[in-house]
Parts: structure tokens; sequence; C-alpha cells
């Protein structure tokens, strides 16, 4: 259908006093089409004159500065916004299907280039784990000590997150992502040629000065690419990193430390991450610079990263010293950000609005529930059950399937029915799944522990992958690096918050039944639960997807 008669017909299903006398003709009709479609309309000679009807030598094109009555006025009352500017509206039928709203080839092979990189620095976070008994043979260490290969990972991880947004605004996030890309190989690299425990422990600090950024990083870059349409599905092809590095990193690091040894868990990042550099130089387009970056909030660095780095160490000390003075810190930290007048490190500010208030903390809470239970699954499997590293982390694979499988759903259904619903219902599985595992016994079924981490899986994907999204709902591109650093740096804590307390909590409860440790895994699981059931709250705050008025592009 043309569009001069798609004008005609509209105008004429108006009542007569919705627009001027002077646009109840066909002339009318004809000169608002010309209007909308671009093309020249001239006047039409007076009879009697040269040309009879036709168009004179002094014809006049309709514009803004020659017609009396606006073109532009009139179709903002008829609600024609979307038909004057959509650009692919200049000739003969509408276009079907919005542009914007597809995930184009451009984007998914941005999608899979980020993927690349955060892959291999997960995977690196969840191998080491069934490292460290080898790691305390070879180097004869103690248990506490051996810990920190991943405890100073987790630090390093903590103080740089905040340090990712105004590097990104400095520099750029391509730039941001090479860099971090190869910080974190050379201290791969580094990793695996240590001689000691303490050379081991202060190489893990520098890899993880790289990993730190590299998933803020990722979420940053499509966030920013994807726009608010396409975010949900966009964000659930970057959750497949994280849903992936805790199933395939333990058994491969198995496989590792069976095989050629536990350096190679180390050196296995360095050709991954010379990939990963190779497609961001071809296929992560340099955005431009702000004109004017903001300068760096030396104070906030010298006040944040301490606090994150104390309260992390104090949670996993149970100190209350240290705990004490991270909480003084970050106290400190508050109040200079928001009495500075540089743009601060991590902006307090940002949690005030309830929507990313609301996905902070879920972010927290599921990373706390989400990373006890991987610690508790792999012990009551090695502890109680007498599984092998490699044979443990196999039997992890129904959570991995669980969250795959949903991942594409709960991105389209995201997209289409808002975050709200989609996080309630993983909230309500994820809670009845902890409550099965709580059941744990010498002899629980492996088909019942399988259906009940199949069940986890599908939660997890529904009660986070959203969150990502609504964070950054209605937010400036601009804002876009700061909201991710400071989502990260609170999910961060979170990991480090339910790894301690689950952690203590078991300890506890096995010391206090050493004759049933099965109950003593079982007792903790419904901690986990606990943790998990309180995310129902700040799920209710999330946005409901708005509707679109009738002159949205989207209503099709």
């Amino acid at each position: 259908m043309r569009l001069d008669t798609c004008a005609s017909a509209a105008i004429a299903s108006m009542p007569a006093r919705a627009y001027p006398s002077r646009t109840k003709t066909p002339r009318a009709a004809r000169t608002i089409a010309a209007r909308l479609s671009g093309e020249p309309w001239r006047r039409p000679g007076r009879r009697g004159a040269e040309g009879g009807m036709g168009a004179p030598s002094g014809a006049l094109r309709v514009d803004r500065k020659t017609t009396p009555c606006s073109v532009q006025s009139y179709t903002a009352r008829c609600s024609f916004p979307s038909m004057a500017d959509e650009p692919s509206m200049t000739g003969t039928a509408p276009a079907s299907t919005p542009q914007s709203d597809r995930l184009d080839p451009a984007l998914l092979g941005l999608a899979a280039t980020v993927v690349v990189g955060a892959l291999t620095a997960m995977l690196d976070m969840t191998m080491v784990t069934v490292a460290l008994a080898g790691l305390a043979r070879d180097f004869d260490a103690s248990v506490a000590l051996i810990q920190w290969v991943s405890t100073a990972y987790l630090l390093a991880i903590a103080v740089t997150v905040p340090l990712t947004g105004w590097a990104v605004e400095r520099f750029g996030a391509k730039t941001m992502w090479l860099f971090a890309l190869t910080v974190f190989g050379a201290g791969s690299a580094l990793c695996g040629t240590a001689w000691s425990a303490g050379s081991l422990i202060a190489f893990r600090v520098l890899q993880g000065l790289g990993g730190g950024m590299i998933v803020p990083l990722s979420m940053t870059i499509l966030a920013q690419a994807a726009g608010d349409k396409r975010r949900g599905r966009v964000m659930s092809i970057a959750a497949v990193p994280a849903q992936l590095a805790p199933i395939a990193g333990p058994p491969l690091g198995g496989i590792l430390v069976e095989g050629p040894g536990w350096r190679w868990i180390f050196y296995l990042n360095v050709p991954v991450c010379a990939l990963a550099l190779l497609l961001a130089r071809r296929g992560i387009p340099r955005a431009p610079r702000p004109t004017a970056a903001r300068p760096l909030d030396v104070t906030g660095v010298v006040l944040l990263s301490p606090a994150l780095a104390v309260l992390t160490y104090g949670l996993y000390r149970t100190s209350g010293w240290f705990l004490g003075a991270g909480a003084v810190l970050l106290a400190a930290f508050t109040v200079h950000a928001l009495r500075t007048r540089v743009t601060p490190l991590l902006d307090p500010r940002l949690f005030t609005g309830r929507t990313f208030a609301a996905a902070a903390a879920l972010g927290f809470l599921s990373r706390m529930s989400v990373f006890g239970a991987m610690l508790l699954m792999p012990l009551y499997y090695q502890q109680v059950r007498g599984y092998g590293a490699l044979a443990a982390g196999l039997l992890l694979v129904p959570q991995s399937l669980g969250t795959l499988l949903a991942l594409p759903l709960v991105g389209r259904v995201t997209d289409r029915a808002g975050a709200r619903p989609v996080v309630l219902a993983g909230v309500a599985v994820t809670v009845p799944a902890a409550v099965l595992c709580a059941q744990v016994g010498p002899g629980t079924s492996e088909v019942l522990l399988s259906a009940a981490l199949l069940l986890w899986g599908v939660g997890m994907a529904a009660a986070s992958v959203p969150v990502m999204a609504a964070a950054y709902h209605g937010m400036e591109p601009t804002a876009i690096p700061r909201a991710t650093s400071a989502l990260t740096a609170v999910q961060t804590v979170g990991a480090s918050v339910g790894a301690a307390v689950l952690a203590v909590i078991l300890q506890h409860r096995l010391d206090s039944r050493p004759t049933a440790p099965a109950a003593a895994f079982g007792d903790t699981f419904w901690w986990v639960a606990a943790f998990a059931a309180p995310a129902l709250l700040p799920a209710l705050l999330l946005p409901k997807l708005p509707r679109p008025s009738c002159g949205d592009e989207s209503v099709r």
C-alpha cells in the first residue's frame, strides 16, 4: 500500500475537528503523503493558466518555510511519528520487522569474540580448585597456605573491578579488553613456571588483575552494542562462560592434573588468550573516546580497593578485626564519593535507582548461594561419597545442562515479558532445588541429586540473566561502564560472602557431628536455601515490560 493511500485513509477516518479545514481535501492528503515519503510536490496551476492543471515553472516544493500548515505538526497530532522517522519507509511497503530487533551476524560475531576471552578467565578460576591438593603436595605446603592460590586471585579481582569503569571511559573498551587479555595471559605463563607456593600466589595476583577486568568488560562491550531491545538475548550469550566454567572447569582441571600436570592448567590459557587477542583486534569495533575523560578518583582508589580486599580477606579468615577495618574503609569511601566533585570510582548514587538497586541485591544474593553451592557439592561428592576430582566434576554436569537449556528461552522471554516474572520464576525454582540437596545422605541416589542439580541450573539461568539486562534498563550508554563495575563488585563480594560463610557453617557442622558428615552437608544446604529465598523481595522491584505507545516502531 502506498503512503499517499495510507495518509488519505487516515485523514478520512479522523473526526472533522481533529485537523484544520484546509486538510479535508485529497490535495491535502497528497501533500502530507509527499512530505512523509520525501517526494517533491508541486502546486497545481490555476484553470486557464499555462499548462492547465499542470505545474507552472514557478511551482513551489512543500516545506516548512512555504507551507502555511506545518505537515510535521499535523503528523504529530495524527500519531504518525514512526512513519515520518522510519528510514526504511520511503517507498511502497513498510518493513515487516525492525532491523534493530534482530541479532544480526555482526552482533553475534562480537558476542562470540567476547565469549572466547571471558571463558578462559572463568575456566581458570574453576580448574584451580581441583589442583589444590596436588599443589600442596608438590610445594610441601599446608592447606591453609595453598588456599591463597585461590584467595589471592579473588582479592585481585575485588581490587580491579572498581577501576574498570574509569579505564573504559579513559581508554575505550577495546583497548582495555586487549590489555586485560595480555595481562591475564602473561600471568598465566608465569604461574606455570612457579617454583614455590609464594611465587605462585604472587603470579596469581598478577593473573587476577587481568582476569578481574575481563568479565565486566565483556558485559560492557555487549551491553553497549545490543541496545535495550536486544539486551536480554545478548546477555544470555554473555552468560554462557559463567555457566560453562563451573561444570567444564573441574573435570578439565582433573584431566590436566592427572595427565600432564597442574602447570598445564595455566599454560592452557596462553594459546586461548592469543586467539582471543586476534579475534578482538578484528571483531571489536573501536568506539570513539569521550571528548573530556573524567579524572581518576585517586582518593576513591585508596579507600575502596583496600576496603574490598580487607573485607574479602576478613570473610575468608572470619576475623572481626579485618571485617571492622574493611567496614570503616567502605564507610569512608561512601562519604567521599557523595561529597567529591569528580566522578567517584564507584558511584553510590547508582544504588538510589530502584531498578539498579534491585538488580544489585539480586546479584549479591544469587552469587552468594551459587558460589556456596559450588563449594559444597564437590566436597560432598569427594569427602562423603569418596569420588575423585574428575568424577565429582562430571557429576555436576546436570546443573550446567539445565542452565544451558534454559538460557535461550530466558533471553527471549525477558525481552518480551520483562525481567520481573522471569526472575520470580527462577527464584521459585532455585529454592526447592536447594531443599532437595539438603536431603543428601551417605547413600543418596545420584538420580535424585542430578534432578535437583538440573532444576537448580534452570533456576540459576532464570534468576541471573534477566538481572544483568534489567540493571541497564533506561540507562545512558555512557553510564554503563560505571554501572557494570559496580554490579560486578557487588557480585564478587556476594560470592566471597557465600563461600566464606558456608565454609564456616560446614566446618562447624563437621566438628559437631564428626561421625555423620552427610548430615553436616545437609544442614549446610538448608542455609543455601535460606540465602536464596530473600531474593524474592528485590525481584518484585524489577521493572515490568513497558507498554509501547501507538507510534512505537516495535508494535507490529
